[in-house]
């Protein structure tokens, strides 16, 4: 048999160019301006009001690209057969319209080469709903490649390229040429020794701030590469006023531009959300001396890392500049040429980055503010960066030194997500392990409402890889490995000792904070006045023997030292992770025997994980009574929370054991579709750890556990459906595909739909819907549900999938003539009102349904255009 690796190669070129020529329109008239970006989407055929081919006609050419690539293998060499080559044109098909999506600039795209090219025009087309076997995916790759080889030709052939790619270099000629203007315009002249030191002083703080230390790990590596570790967070303005009410929404801006708006920016940040390592990407690219960085204002500037920690001793005053690098214990310090700092902030070159005003004692604060207003005086048109954690000052601290306050934003799902590869990237572990645990965070809630900042990112990730994968399955055990090192190890591996005179100790820190915990949680509150934090905190104080500190100074300790607590709005606190808060009030709740309050919320959902969590804390007669009365429910949902909690409790006597688990047969699996619905009502995620899974249940049962889930509707019932994606029962198949709507489209589309068979209905209402499935290489049966566009439906609607089609819209059908667009077509059915005379336009071969009951109203008028409602 031949080599598929060598068939790409043996289509003459003189066969393949003429086809890739016909995928996009020919230059005309004035077609190549070229002051402007020329995108590849514009430029082909098969789409826009002036199209010459039809999407039909790219899978022609798909065609001919296999036929002749099948012929020049010989007979009897083929590597695939009919039906698998059917499936290769499908594929290359679909992958040569992504031509029509792909907004890169023809210059771009030629500097990708043929196999990057191949590659992104691949991105948007999983090949696993064409079943491609081996020889089949190799024959689509080459084919792509040789594809891929001739477009990039033709679009260097074309007449608007050269001009376009001159127009491209003289663009990054002038972008050098502003830099370098501005660099001429913020280097004054200088002595040889001014520029000997600087050169000095840079290369220090690229080597001092190059890398990235994650303090508190007990795993994994703890110091990584600066370039590799950063990940570009977002900061936005503070989202409630002194009143408590929400400002105006405000745009947010990636952390790294914050200096590119604001001269003077201060940024609040929860504890490890960023902040520092945000300073530490500012200060190096700022000393880098690269110029396409795309941050022109860093250019010729000197940045000055400044962390408060270090540079307030006490009885001492704050640093002058001369003294900057004395104060951080720089090393080159002592070769700084006299007044150099000096001379450098009066040209304007000063990035000034002071990390940490939370990390100083409260009394020399104003110190700080003054030194702070003084610098800015002396220095104006600097750029300067203050950070803090969100309650150590007032709102406007800095207002009347004119700086702006922002807030940096907590980490979303593809910030996390990019975070964890990279960490385990950058500790050397393999990729399935942070895959594992990326699925661990989506589909277990308390871990979801922890990953929000890299400190707790990287907690998550080097607990999970210590314990080998084992993490969602201990709460207690993460919760505790995280307040150790949240409340503990973190302030002293930073080398940050009594900040505000007040040191608590752990055991203290924790008593303090489930006391408040709990008080939130028996009141049915999200936070508390702050007078009332303080009432709670003195009455314990006597107990702790903590008198002689008093209540002002521990809670004061306790809200900036912990990363536990914070001050949404003025005199209000509130827990930070609201999972911590249940952690901390069951851990109260059992050593205050408080078992029947408990068992008496179990039908709320806001304690199910309060209760969960006391049966982890509970010894083994306290767990037992808990489970006997959860079981004793009349409805399914105390079932569920015992059997759920069976997991949590150290030890259960076996006859309350097989008490839990005899109720818990009554509920799972369900027993018919209305129990399903029941049942996820009554549990919600609870109940997605107590369904059986695809392989240990019969297709009748497995299409309830499918529909339980398919009510749960959440990103957790999502990945637990995943699955039963390849399962082969027809109800379970009929389910999966009738659920697109009740999840995420895309994910549900790449995590669900692309594996299942095609022949069952699914909905489609939106022109990204039509998208959507035509990135999955189109569908056999699909009910298009409210207004739609004809021209959306034959130009996206992928034609030869197409068999059975439903339309159920607004208004009346008012014309059928455009569904011969569609050859493979068999059935179509109108659930609207439909006349005799549009009914007649149906092609040849196709049958037209109508609902039962249904009457055509026979005249012969019949609209000049169909109505065009919303895509």
């Amino acid at each position: 048999m031949v080599d598929v690796t060598a068939l790409g190669a043996r289509v003459a070129s003189s066969a393949v160019t003429p086809l890739v020529r016909r995928l996009f329109v020919r230059d005309g008239p004035g077609a190549g301006l070229v002051d402007r970006p020329v995108r590849i989407s514009a430029l082909v055929s098969f789409r826009g009001e002036k199209r010459t081919v039809t999407p039909k006609d790219v899978d022609k050419i798909a065609g001919e690209l296999v036929r002749r690539a099948l012929a020049a293998a010989g007979p009897g060499e083929e590597p695939v057969d009919a039906a698998e080559a059917t499936a290769v044109k499908d594929a290359l098909a679909r992958t040569l319209a992504r031509l029509g999506e792909i907004t890169a600039e023809d210059y771009e795209a030629v500097g990708l080469g043929p196999e990057r090219f191949a590659r992104e025009l691949s991105a948007g087309v999983p090949l696993a709903p064409y079943g491609l076997g081996e020889g089949g995916t190799l024959l689509y790759e080459r084919l792509l490649h040789t594809a891929s080889l001739h477009i990039l030709n033709f679009l260097t052939q074309r007449s608007t390229y050269v001009a376009r790619q001159q127009t491209v270099q003289t663009q990054q000629l002038a972008r050098l040429v502003q830099a370098v203007d501005v660099l001429l315009e913020r280097l004054p002249s200088q002595s040889a020794e001014d520029a000997g030191f600087e050169e000095r002083y840079a290369d220090h703080i690229t080597a001092r701030y190059g890398t990235l230390t994650i303090y508190g790990l007990d795993a994994g590596t703890r110091e990584w590469p600066l370039d590799t570790a950063y990940l570009s967070l977002e900061a936005t303005r503070p989202q409630a006023g002194r009143d408590g009410r929400r400002e105006a929404e405000y745009p947010s801006v990636a952390a790294e531009q914050v200096l590119a708006g604001h001269d003077q920016v201060f940024l609040r940040g929860a504890a490890g959300s960023g902040k520092t390592t945000l300073v530490q990407w500012l200060a190096v690219t700022a000393a880098s001396r690269v110029y396409d960085h795309g941050l022109p204002h860093l250019i010729g500037r000197v940045p000055f890392v400044l962390p408060m920690r270090r540079i307030v001793r006490p009885g001492a005053e704050l640093p002058f500049p001369g003294d900057f690098l004395r104060a951080v214990g720089c090393p080159v310090a002592g070769e700084q040429p006299p007044g150099w700092v000096e001379r450098v902030l009066r040209a304007r070159r000063g990035v000034l980055l002071v990390d940490g005003i939370d990390e100083i004692a409260g009394d020399r604060r104003g110190a700080a503010r003054r030194w702070l207003r003084e610098l800015v005086r002396a220095f104006p048109g600097n750029l300067w960066l203050v950070t803090s954690r969100p309650s150590a000052v007032p709102e406007d601290w800095l207002a009347a030194e004119g700086f702006s306050e922002l807030v940096l934003a907590p980490m979303g799902r593809d910030g996390v997500a990019t975070f964890v590869r990279r960490w385990h990237r950058a500790a050397g572990a393999p990729k399935s392990v942070g895959e594992s645990l990326l699925g661990s965070v989506r589909t277990t809630s308390e871990l979801n409402r922890l990953a929000t900042n890299p400190l707790m990112c990287g907690m998550l990730c080097a607990l999970h890889r210590d314990r080998r994968g084992f993490l969602p399955q201990d709460r207690r055990s993460l919760y505790e490995a995280a307040l150790t090192m949240l409340l503990e190890r973190r302030d002293r591996e930073r080398e940050l000792h009594d900040a505000d005179g007040t040191r608590l100790p752990y055991t203290v820190q924790v008593q303090l904070l489930q006391k408040l915990a709990w008080w939130l949680i028996r009141n049915g509150r999200q936070e508390m006045d702050r007078a009332e934090a303080l009432q709670i905190i003195g009455r314990a104080l006597p107990a702790l023997n903590l008198a002689a500190d008093g209540e002002e100074d521990t809670y004061r300790a306790l809200l900036l030292r912990s990363g536990l607590l914070r001050e949404p709005a003025e005199e209000r606190v509130d827990f930070l992770h609201r999972t911590f808060q249940d952690y901390l009030g069951a851990r109260l709740a059992v050593q205050e025997m408080d078992f029947d309050l408990l068992v008496d919320h179990a039908e709320r959902d806001d304690w199910e994980d309060v209760i969960l969590l006391a049966l982890a804390h509970a010894r083994p007669k306290e767990a037992e009574y808990i489970l006997r009365r959860l079981a004793d429910f009349d409805d399914p949902r105390g079932t569920l929370l015992a059997a759920a909690g069976l997991r949590y409790a150290a030890e259960v006597a076996p006859e309350v054991r097989k008490r839990v688990e005899d109720g818990l047969a009554a509920h799972v699996p369900p027993v018919d579709f209305e129990a399903a619905r029941e049942v996820a009502r009554a549990g919600g995620d609870l109940v997605l750890g107590l369904l059986p899974g695809p392989d240990e249940v019969d297709h009748r049962t497995a299409a309830r556990v499918v529909s339980t889930a398919i009510s749960v509707g959440s990103e957790a019932a999502l990945q637990f459906l995943r699955r039963f994606r390849d399962h082969p029962g027809s109800g379970v198949q009929q389910s999966l595909a009738a659920a697109w709507h009740t999840f995420d489209r895309d994910q549900y589309a790449r995590d669900v739909l692309a594996h299942l068979r095609r022949q069952w209905a699914v909905d489609v209402s939106t022109v990204d819907d039509l998208h959507t499935l035509r990135s999955l290489g189109g569908w056999e049966h699909v009910r298009v549900r409210g207004a739609y566009r004809i021209d959306d439906l034959t130009g996206l609607l992928v034609a030869e999938r197409l068999a059975h089609l439903t339309l159920e819209a607004p208004h009346p059908v008012e014309g059928l003539a455009w569904l011969s667009a569609f050859p493979g077509l068999r059935t179509v059915t109108v659930l609207t009102q439909t006349d005799g005379a549009v009914a007649r336009q149906v092609p040849d071969g196709v049958r037209l349904k109508l609902p039962d009951g249904a009457r055509l109203e026979l005249h012969d008028a019949v609209p000049a255009s169909p109505s065009r409602p919303q895509g």
